[in-house]
């Protein structure tokens, strides 16, 4: 009989079963399996243990034959005389041209128009007239006292870029009751605009930076109020509409640009000025030709997912296009095809492997998986059953795959650190599924120490990263992968933002750990209440850290930097509202449907 199957119980029976179950029951090294196996017969009947589970999820969303069928779009029509290409190309020298055009002893023109681009998702054809432009912003920057508004939109970009700007000159416009205060000059919706970049800005904070914590309490309040409001434009409301759900940590470049597009687009004030109707047409022509390039992966990435026989697996979740949603919606550049497949390809086994540890192997079926993966070897394959063979191989294919394409980025092999990243995931789902089996619920420091590793950040992102144009070496490597504190904070953030938004789907699949279960177990008396306030704080305070992490100077190419960030704000994207990845028919599915599918109406 499988230990690991076990019936769905709720947080209150498994809290009760870990006080009586004795402590050496943690892990297999202490207890002989057969000695795990009979306390837990003895603690269930025969008739209440089926022989596997299942997390009953959705079916896959998008039909191959679908993907297969979208157009081969070309976007060399013509264009008032001129192809396609020669447009955007003479767009891109005129809105060079107005950058020195904005140049004045007032920055704000220059932010706004460094703000607008990269909100508009084109941003990577002016890079170097970005960093001159906020290399003179920066030199001038604690010179003379600004307004609320350019001070926050400022501080917001200028940190983002790295240069190194204090919050603490927000604290002119701060009030004794926590309050942050506008020109009185400013008409109603200049102000409103104010409180939203305040409340941009607030989310770009380092560890006991205590003035982004007010700015964020007061301009989230702030602008919940003002959508309340009479009299604003339509495209405000949506602005602020869109940055009070997405915030910081569950946007994503493409879809942000594809909003923006669309809120610039309708204000008609704004297009009437002739540098932003060349920014709008501009990102529209950008936008639906990247996403041209994207379908055309896309159709060779289902066809892999067909290939590959994971299709099959009818007891796991089937994500591939969400998944590669996410790798475009990061990455829209046309040489990294190769970190859009690896990441798609990668988080997409991984996902199977998470379905085969938490619910349907058993758990010698387990240890056998485990032992074929770390032997790194097919011919060790024959003893698993035929599911956990496709899901092998695939790995074992992917992996090698993504070797072979970081090898001619990187000039060495990479394949030791990324068989050494998914041999730690193997190893933390190996320790949950054994939890499971016992029915021992940990302690929150032990839950998550291997729920960090067990959230399979560190192994979908290190390959992908690693094929982008930028050299890692073997004294750079640890600084953004393993033992990295921004790896450790990446691969925490999931995890925890994960538990808050899945555990009770995961309890009702039987899957009884998540740092929810665990504050309880630590805390008796506790509510379910008191562990989420508890595990949002903690997490509220570790992504604050990642920023840090993130944005400080260690040596790491931004580039690198950049995506391995984005790549969880990606996954974290999935846990906005509930557990995008168990149920991706909602939100995420219109979200693919923007992204990949829809074009921009021209």
């Amino acid at each position: 009989m499988a230990l690991i199957s076990i019936l769905p119980c709720n947080l209150s029976l498994c809290h009760t079963l870990k006080l009586n179950h004795p402590a050496h029951l943690c892990t297999s090294k202490t207890v002989p399996l057969l000695a795990r196996r009979k306390k837990l017969n003895q603690a269930l009947t025969k008739a209440e243990i089926p022989l596997r589970r299942t997390g009953k999820h959705h079916p896959n969303l998008w039909n191959d034959n679908f993907i297969q069928s979208l157009p081969n779009r070309s976007y060399e029509h013509i264009v008032v005389g001129i192809s396609q290409a020669q447009h955007c190309g003479s767009l891109i020298t005129e809105i060079k041209e107005m950058f020195s055009e904005s140049h004045a002893n007032n920055v704000y023109p220059l932010l706004v128009l460094v703000d607008n681009i990269e909100r508009l998702g084109i941003d990577r054809h002016f890079q170097k007239e970005i960093k001159e432009a906020l290399d003179f912003i920066y030199r001038s920057w604690g010179e003379s006292p600004r307004d609320l508004n350019t001070m926050a939109l400022g501080f917001r970009i200028l940190r983002l870029h790295r240069y190194s700007v204090s919050p603490g000159m927000l604290g002119a416009f701060r009030t004794a009751n926590g309050q942050f205060l506008c020109s009185t000059a400013q008409t109603e919706e200049d102000k409103i605009k104010s409180i939203l970049n305040l409340f941009r800005a607030s989310h770009i904070a380092f560890p006991g930076e205590k003035i982004l914590d007010e700015a964020k309490q007061f301009s989230t309040t702030y602008l919940s109020q003002a959508i309340q409001k009479s009299g604003i434009s339509c495209n405000l409301l949506q602005e602020i509409s869109f940055n009070l759900e997405y915030g910081w940590y569950t946007n994503l470049p493409r879809l942000e640009a594809r909003k923006y597009i669309q809120i610039y687009g309708q204000n008609k004030s704004w297009v009437r000025t002739v540098g932003n109707l060349k920014l709008l047409s501009l990102a529209k022509m950008d936008f639906n030709a990247i996403q041209s390039l994207h379908q055309q992966e896309l159709k060779t990435y289902s066809t892999w997912w067909k290939e590959s026989r994971l299709s099959e697996l009818e007891f796991a979740r089937h994500r591939p296009v969400e998944y590669f949603f996410v790798a475009c919606a990061i990455c829209e550049d046309e040489r990294y095809s190769a970190f859009r497949f690896g990441l798609a390809k990668l988080s997409t086994i991984a996902t199977y492997i998470d379905d085969i540890y938490d619910t349907f192997g058993t758990l010698d079926e387990l240890k056998l998986l485990s032992e074929a993966i770390k032997k790194w070897d097919p011919t060790s394959i024959y003893n698993l059953p035929q599911y956990m063979k496709i899901v092998y191989m695939s790995l074992y294919e992917t992996v090698n795959e993504m070797d072979r394409e970081a090898t001619k980025i990187q000039h060495r092999d990479t394949l030791a650190p990324s068989k050494d990243a998914w041999e730690a995931y193997i190893d933390a789902m190996m320790q949950e599924a054994e939890w499971l089996a016992t029915r021992y619920i940990p302690t929150l420091a032990e839950y998550i120490e291997n729920g960090t590793l067990s959230s399979g950040t560190r192994g979908a992102t290190l390959q992908p990263v690693l094929t982008i144009d930028e050299i890692l070496s073997k004294n750079i490597l640890p600084k953004i992968d393993y033992p990295s504190r921004f790896n450790d904070l990446l691969s925490l953030s999931l995890r925890l933002r994960g538990d808050m938004k899945s555990f009770k789907g995961e309890v009702d699949r039987g899957e009884t750990n998540s740092s929810i279960a665990c504050y309880i177990r630590d805390n008796p008396g506790s509510t379910e209440e008191d562990a989420l306030n508890y595990v949002k704080n903690l997490l509220d305070e570790r992504l604050k850290e990642l920023n840090w992490e993130y944005l400080k100077n260690d040596g790491v190419p931004t580039c690198s930097k950049d995506y391995a960030y984005d790549i969880t704000r990606g996954f974290l994207h999935f846990y906005k509202e509930r557990d995008g990845f168990s149920f991706s028919n909602k939100d995420i599915h219109n979200h693919v449907t923007q992204i990949l599918i829809d074009p921009i109406t021209m």
